[in-house]
Parts: structure tokens; C-alpha cells; sequence
């Protein structure tokens, strides 16, 4: 197994847990905080795509997928303490992007050289991601630090548990 391989399963993985607390989430309750000061569920998601373009400027000659024009502005910390939460996208276009960001990271990840995985990351990640191939787990990864708050959000609406 190759550190390639780790990262196909990671993203695989993560991605299934992300789909299934999605699943039966309607449009209203992906607006609601899963507790006191928690972002909501639509902002997060937004978010997680947001971050996947930002971490891929640590990479090298590689780009992110294009996003509907304001997304960044949607998904801003300004635009998460707003109460009532509104303003977001539907499921169905968070689902959409999400999957247009991984199918882009997989293709990404096929072709990146091995030889590129240990370069230093350089900027603010370095310290949090120092290498390249850290940047590629922290990608795959981030969407676990926020399914907590989807399941937490799930229990709180009595949805049934999925995984």
C-alpha cells in the first residue's frame, strides 16, 4: 500500500460518513446549529468545500474547481454568526460541489508526483501541514473535525443513527 492508497481510503471513508449524516437532512434542518455557538450545518458544508480549493494553493501546479460566484463571502466567519442562519444553498448544491471538489482532489492525487509528497508546505500551514502529502491527509481528513456536529445535529432532530 502506498501513501496514495491511504489517501484514496481516506476519502472514501470520510466522504461516506459526510453523504450518509447528509442523507435524510432536508434543506430547512441543514440551516440549524447543532448546539450554542456551533455553525450550521449548510455554512460547514460550504466551508469544507471552501477550504479544499484554499488548501490546494499549497500544492504544486494544481488548481481547485471554480465555485458560483460569492461562495466565499456565503461561507465567511461574518456569515456563520448570523442568527437566524440563512442565505445558504440547497443540500442538493452542497452535495453537487462537494463531490465536484473530491472527484477533483482524486485527480489531483492520481497524478501528483510521489517525489512532491515530502516537500515542505511553506505559509501558515506549515507548521499544521508541513508537507505536502499533509496537506493531501488534511484534505481528506477536514470533513471528519465537523461530521460530529451533523450527528449531534442528527440526534438532537431524533433522526435515526446511520454508521
Amino acid at each position: 500500500m502506498t501513501a496514495k492508497d491511504v489517501l484514496r481510503g481516506l476519502l472514501r471513508t470520510n466522504d461516506y460518513v459526510i453523504k450518509a449524516y447528509l442523507a435524510d437532512l432536508s434543506d430547512e434542518e441543514i440551516l440549524q446549529r447543532p448546539g450554542p455557538g456551533a455553525n450550521p450545518i449548510a455554512w460547514q458544508m460550504g466551508h469544507l468545500i471552501q477550504s479544499e480549493q484554499s488548501l490546494l494553493n499549497y500544492l504544486t501546479a494544481v488548481s481547485g474547481i471554480e465555485l458560483p460566484a460569492g461562495w466565499a463571502d456565503q461561507h465567511s466567519a461574518a456569515a456563520a454568526a448570523k442568527d437566524p442562519a440563512g442565505g445558504y444553498r440547497s443540500k442538493a448544491e452542497y452535495l453537487d460541489a462537494y463531490k465536484k471538489s473530491r472527484d477533483n482532489i482524486l485527480k489531483i492525487l492520481d497524478a501528483y508526483p510521489d517525489s512532491l509528497l515530502d516537500t515542505a508546505t511553506e505559509g501558515r500551514m506549515k507548521d499544521f501541514a508541513p508537507t505536502h502529502g499533509a496537506v493531501l491527509s488534511l484534505i481528506a481528513n477536514h470533513p471528519m473535525m465537523h461530521a460530529g456536529q451533523i450527528a449531534t445535529l442528527r440526534r438532537r432532530l431524533g433522526k435515526p443513527v446511520v454508521i
